[in-house]
């Protein structure tokens, strides 16, 4: 115990708010092991005090789960320790209309100089030079790219070079 840095010791008020969650049979899993969690952590004058390897074993979750459940109490209180933290994983595109529909008329134009066709990281740059990005990665490129339907390797995107052969026509070619 003297190892922890948050430690929980449960008013008898909070004890009785989260006996009484653990005997409703509505109550969400999640939230039911949080409450059994804290209560078998506690070291007040009520408490079981249980390690946090025996509280994990006991309930079958991580030792992990069992620190960030106490952390959260001692941090954030009873209801933050008892409630799942809602996912922040959505992040804005990087790439949004006239940005898009740049990158979309510069990979149909014809290749710089020197290449063949356009690359992603030749695209990215591409961006960056004109000032409409401040940097970007070809994977967000190539995400853009894909989300519009559009690849570097398709016909139908105008980014195929005819095939400039002395004795044929002007026929299109793989690149």
């Amino acid at each position: 115990m003297a190892n922890k840095k948050y430690i929980v010791e449960l008013s008898a008020e909070e004890r009785k708010k989260l006996l009484e969650l653990i005997s409703k049979n509505g109550a969400n899993r999640n939230k039911i092991i949080n409450a059994q969690i804290l209560l078998k952590a506690d070291v007040g004058e009520n408490g079981e005090g249980w390690t946090d390897l025996k509280i994990a074993e006991a309930f079958n979750v991580s030792v992990i789960k069992v620190e960030r459940t106490r952390q959260r109490l001692v941090e954030k209180g009873l209801e933050s320790a008892l409630n799942r933290k809602a996912a922040s994983r959505h992040k804005s595109h990087k790439l949004q209309g006239e940005e898009e529909a740049f990158l979309i008329a510069t990979c149909c134009s014809e290749a710089p100089e020197g290449h063949a066709r356009w690359t992603l990281r030749m695209l990215g740059d591409k961006l960056v030079e004109m000032n409409y990005v401040e940097s970007i990665s070809p994977e967000t490129v190539r995400q853009t790219l894909k989300k519009m339907n559009l690849s570097l390797g398709k016909r139908k995107n105008g980014v195929f070079q005819p095939n400039q052969t002395p004795n044929s026509s002007a026929k299109w070619k793989k690149l």
